[in-house]
């Protein structure tokens, strides 16, 4: 466990704040609700499941196209395809079970293929088959798994992937070798998403955690060599230290400690770092600001603006801080 450089104040959001993030949607109330506060799971309940009847939940549905998809395709380069709509779903939390979620995944499974959208071999998959890159494949499996679809393969997949530092990366079949966070940040969100709605599997949870010494050994934003932090990102030219939401993928620090709370890894001294950038990054008033937008079009308006108090932000920080302080 870290050992706390903070008081219970930094841990512990005033009323103020909790009272401007319940200001919001429901796919921010209802985890405020289970995060932050005392609230039954009753209460939880009820704010989840507005999340497919009002707000950015009810109008990302809403976009989704009767050939299944979403601006017709599995996957873009912008953010509003197939891909980035059961993404965002999943990061909103909508209830698999609920009778709009099992709507539209129906139509995915049964309808949309990767024709288009990847390398030509990959045209005739069907949309939980996925394509070969496994940033993108990562983000297919974490949303399908989450909304009970059969990802195995694409599991099975990402296991064999692995490479011997413990990462992914894209650029594997162009020759690289070492890890890239991007990538496997997107590969690790899959694999607990698969684990969090199937159950432990030993073959994925060794792997997982060998993915997981990888961000770990290199303290979320060190170079493994020199123990430097990483300046930009060389892919994208990304400030790993600015948060962003959401991060579809490209890695932050927030994105990495807040894949590790939820995997439940026990905070240690390699975590210490990211954590005093996360409070030292926090406002007078309490609140994150909304650091980085990556450029593409959106489905929605989520209302997050760089430079601005960011609600999303604010809500992972502080989830993020009691999982170092030992609270949740």
């Amino acid at each position: 466990m870290v050992t706390p450089s903070y008081s219970a104040s930094d841990v512990q959001p005033s009323q103020a704040v909790l009272d401007w993030l319940l200001d919001s949607d429901p796919a921010i109330r209802w985890q405020v609700l289970r995060d932050l506060t005392d609230a039954s799971d009753e209460v939880v309940a009820v704010e989840r499941a507005r999340v497919g009847a009002e707000g950015w939940g009810a109008e990302v549905l809403a976009l989704q196209g009767a050939d299944g998809a979403w601006d017709g395709r599995a996957w873009n380069p912008g953010w509003d395809s197939t891909m980035h709509a059961l993404w965002l779903l999943w990061l909103f939390g909508l209830d698999p079970t609920s009778d709009p979620a099992q709507k539209a995944l129906k139509l995915v499974r049964e309808k949309v293929t990767w024709k288009g959208s990847g390398p030509p071999q990959c045209d005739g998959n069907a949309y939980f088959e996925g394509e070969i890159e496994p940033c993108i494949n990562g983000q297919v499996a974490a949303a399908g798994a989450y909304f009970g679809q059969d990802v195995v393969g694409l599991i099975d997949r990402l296991l064999g992937e692995q490479l011997d530092d413990g990462g992914w990366n894209c650029e594997a079949e162009n020759g690289s070798t070492r890890g890239s966070f991007n990538t496997t940040i997107c590969v690790l969100e899959a694999l607990l998403a698969y684990e969090q709605a199937f159950g432990a599997v030993p073959a994925v949870m060794e792997v997982r955690r060998r993915g997981e010494g990888y961000l770990l050994a290199r303290h979320l934003f060190k170079r493994l060599s020199t123990g430097e932090v990483i300046a930009e990102d060389r892919m994208s030219g990304a400030d790993w230290t600015q948060f962003s939401f959401p991060g579809w993928w490209q890695y932050d620090v927030l994105r990495g400690l807040d894949y590790l709370r939820s995997a439940g890894v026990e905070p240690d001294e390699r975590v210490q770092e990211a954590i005093e950038l996360v409070l030292a990054k926090r406002g007078a008033d309490g609140r994150w600001l909304y650091d980085a937008a990556y450029d593409g079009i959106n489905m929605l308006d989520i209302g997050e603006r760089v430079g601005q108090p960011s609600r999303w932000i604010t809500l992972r920080a502080l989830r993020v801080l009691q999982w170092a302080a030992g609270k949740r």
